[in-house]
């Protein structure tokens, strides 16, 4: 996917969504098979952004429950917009002060093929009880990686993405 693409579809979600949803511009993310959008809502009266007492934390998740259910109907209708225009599934989530919550999200499978010190290396996860099956060992794995090379990931991005900037300004071969 182009990083042209890519901004294709975060602008065109962008001014799809109605005004009033989020307090900030929605977060969109976009893969092969998947755009998800986050957006940042109100935090209920009487608590604050940085607020993360139980109470706080509870009131978020209501008001994130509220706006799901005053939500669907719109967002079923963007989602079906979106899925025929760009040919991917859509996921939805919201984020109100330090609580995140993801309504539908896809759980692609992904193909691979390990060698046995790599399986080893599932299994041992599996045994200790850290995952329930290879699929979640490595599925944990990858969570952690993401969790702990950002910085490194974010700059491979940003290559990739100048490698297709170029890519589309070079000659038509």
């Amino acid at each position: 996917m182009g990083a042209t693409e890519q901004e294709q579809i975060i602008g065109w979600v962008r001014g799809r969504l109605p005004d009033d949803w989020f307090t900030e511009p929605a977060e969109v993310s976009v893969d092969r098979d998947e755009i998800l959008i986050v957006g940042r809502i109100e935090v209920p009266d009487g608590t604050t952004t940085e607020d993360d007492s139980p109470e706080a934390r509870e009131a978020a998740a209501g008001r994130i429950s509220r706006f799901r259910e005053d939500t669907r109907e719109k967002r079923i209708r963007i989602a079906r917009e979106a899925e025929r225009r760009f040919e991917r599934k859509v996921s939805w989530g919201a984020t109100c002060g330090s609580t995140r919550a993801l309504f539908t999200h896809v759980a692609a499978p992904v193909m691979t093929r390990l060698r046995q010190p790599n399986r080893l290396v599932l299994d041992t996860l599996v045994e200790a009880g850290v995952a329930r099956s290879r699929a979640d060992a490595l599925a944990w794995c990858v969570r952690l990686v993401g969790e702990h090379a950002d910085e490194w990931l974010a700059q491979l991005r940003e290559a990739m993405t100048s490698v297709q900037k170029l890519r589309t300004e070079g000659p038509n071969l």
